[in-house]
């Protein structure tokens, strides 16, 4: 054991700690509940701007516009890591556990090939948005889009790489598969 909470490797390498996946998972899905009380805070900061005074709060749409997509995207590692994808088990309950692991491979590796082709697809648009320096909104305040562009690359790639890493697990016996329960941090 390393000071660092990882296990030396035969050589004296170390590795990093098996939750570090989790806890990073976890970590953009406590930014993502957060960004949802800012965002309350602010739609409520609107609406009884328009009630009470007539004024809405200048930007609101454009913000809450763009922070559906990042909460969303930021909500993804963390769902698929605690195997909280929707999915069905009509053909899970009928086969043995050999090939409950081979479809729960081939539901990973499904998963994997879609974020990633959803990371190819939204470099360039990000790429784009950010050499023209797209906004939304006119006016008082202008919302930049490229850092939400961005985030659905970053946080595609991060899904497909937990998907990689929940396969990684299965097949080295070291996730835990109980029909009741999820995957642990």
């Amino acid at each position: 054991m390393t000071a660092a909470g990882g296990h030396s490797e035969p050589g004296g390498s170390a590795r990093p700690p098996r939750k570090l996946v989790g806890t990073v998972a976890l970590a953009t899905h406590t930014v993502s509940a957060a960004w949802v009380l800012v965002l309350a805070a602010i739609i409520f900061v609107d609406v009884c701007g328009r009630y009470f005074f007539g004024l809405p709060l200048l930007g609101a749409t454009e913000i809450i516009k763009n922070s559906v997509v990042s909460i969303t995207f930021l909500q993804l590692p963390f769902a698929i890591y605690r195997n909280g994808m929707i999915r069905t088990t009509l053909v899970y309950d009928l086969v043995g556990d050999d090939w409950k692991r081979v479809l729960r491979t081939l539901t990973s590796l499904a998963g994997l090939l879609f974020f990633l082709g959803t990371a190819y697809s939204a470099w360039g648009p990000a790429l784009e948005a950010l050499g023209v320096s797209e906004y939304e909104g006119e006016g008082a305040l202008r919302v930049p889009t490229y850092p939400v562009r961005f985030l659905v690359v970053v946080t595609s790639l991060f899904a497909a790489f937990v998907y990689l890493y929940l396969i990684y697990l299965d097949w080295s016996g070291k996730l835990d598969v109980h029909e009741e329960e999820i995957v642990g941090v």
